[in-house]
């Protein structure tokens, strides 16, 4: 695995990115301290997760939400946002 300094990574960061991107996991230094891992993304992301105890299972079956039954609101989003803002 090769390192590349903050420095670098701040400096470069497209062509830091581009290389993990094209597989290639890399180790970012601060003082010549290991702080982080930059690499590709796991190919199943939701097994990854799952895994390190990141996820767990719905609730309920996700088909019912189609069951709930839309309704037409008296005020518009831009009504409720300036209500909350406080500048009605």
């Amino acid at each position: 695995m090769d390192e590349v300094t903050h420095r670098e990574l701040r400096n470069g960061s497209g062509n830091v990115l581009r290389r993990a991107r094209e597989g290639e996991t890399l180790l970012i230094t601060n003082h010549g301290v290991v702080t982080a891992t930059i690499g590709p993304p796991p190919k199943d992301i939701l097994s990854d997760l799952s895994a390190r105890g990141m996820l767990r299972d719905a609730l309920a079956d996700p088909s019912t939400l189609k069951t709930i039954r839309r309704h037409k609101a008296e005020v518009t989003s831009a009504e409720i946002v300036s209500d909350v803002r406080g500048s009605w």
